[in-house]
């Protein structure tokens, strides 16, 4: 620390002595000197200069999306995901064509009207026309946007009870997630940290008989087509629910309890079988496997094969193991979520042990 505090002092009073030598610089008298004052080739080569950055700009950006236009998420699999989407898609077309047109403008203006000896720029005090324009379409555009936004947002939150939702909490800790099921009668019991203790993990009241028959696991199934609505809690601080695709993300809060509602679409059979992601699991599996030759030949262990999996992950930086904080989501038929659900022990079951 010692060496940091010497090497920084160090450094500030380099760029002090170099400050006040350009103060002593500016102080001086002018000189007839005019090698620091740009010319009309100095004017030319900047031009030349904009104008081929926003042909880099361009060329960079054709080949990212080329090149890694593989690395984006599969097909929303949620009814809202679907909204989600089309939201984002049209928010970065307006973005992408407003910048390219204005990126253009800026860089060929300045290639276009490059500064030359004997001429002066024209200068308007003022245009209302022109302010007019500049300022009424972002605020058209920008409201369209808000509004649009703010739609799609209330038709997600809105969660409508008559659907008879499935209501599932998310508890979150560092580092890991449980998830508890409201059992036969669909209504959580009540819970605490404060009664964490022994094998309640997560604080359920044992005397409330809506506890009776939740169920505490640690992965979680969801059946296709019924409306899941999840009540978040946190033990310790601030996490993150982040379902990527189901594009759904809501902060587990510690003293309070958040919630998120969405509907699965796409089981993880079906979701297996989408060309997109059977691409993606045979590059990964084909990084896996040169990889493993490489540790084979160190006498280390191997890496088993990559299977794509829905996954629940912490979207906050919790703590040392954020990264490693995350829960396998399975997304089945109702006949199949039931037929887990009931080998899986109730909280009286293990209270009882």
């Amino acid at each position: 620390m010692t060496a940091f505090l010497v090497v920084l002092v160090i450094i500030l009073f380099g760029v002090t002595v170099w400050q006040m030598n350009k103060i002593f610089q500016m102080s001086k008298s002018k000189s007839d000197d005019a090698s620091e004052v740009a010319n009309d080739k100095d004017n030319k080569i900047n031009g030349n200069l904009m104008l081929g950055f926003v042909i880099f700009l361009y060329v960079l950006a054709i080949i990212s999306f080329w090149k890694w236009s593989d690395v984006l998420l599969p097909v929303a699999a949620s009814e809202h995901g679907i909204q989600i989407d089309q939201l984002m898609l049209i928010s970065m077309i307006l973005i992408f064509v407003v910048g390219i047109i204005t990126q253009w403008l800026l860089h060929y203006f300045a290639f276009k009207y490059t500064g030359k000896k004997g001429n002066r720029a024209t200068f308007f005090a003022d245009n209302d026309k022109l302010e007019f324009i500049w300022t009424i379409i972002p605020v058209i555009v920008l409201a369209g946007l808000i509004i649009y936004g703010l739609f799609t947002w209330t038709d997600i939150m809105n969660v409508d009870t008559e659907d008879d939702p499935l209501v599932v909490e998310l508890y979150a800790y560092q580092f890991d997630w449980r998830a508890r099921y409201a059992g036969e009668d669909n209504t959580l019991g009540e819970a605490n940290v404060r009664l964490i203790e022994g094998v309640n993990q997560l604080g359920v009241d044992a005397s409330d008989p809506n506890a009776q028959d939740d169920k505490v696991v640690n992965e979680l199934h969801l059946p296709v087509g019924r409306k899941v609505l999840f009540k978040m809690r946190s033990q310790d601080v601030l996490h993150s629910a982040y379902m990527p695709h189901f594009r759904a993300q809501m902060n587990c809060v510690p003293g309070m309890i958040t919630q998120f509602a969405f509907t699965p679409t796409i089981t993880t059979a079906e979701m297996r079988q989408q060309e997109s992601v059977t691409d993606k699991v045979a590059r990964i599996n084909e990084l896996r496997r040169e990889r493993s030759t490489e540790l084979a030949a160190l006498g280390e262990e191997v890496l088993d094969s990559y299977e794509f999996d829905f996954l629940l992950l912490c979207n906050k930086i919790c703590g040392t193991n954020h990264y490693n904080m995350q829960m396998k989501i399975i997304v089945e038929s109702q006949e199949e979520y039931e037929a887990w659900l009931a080998e899986q022990p109730s909280m009286a079951e293990v209270l009882e042990q």
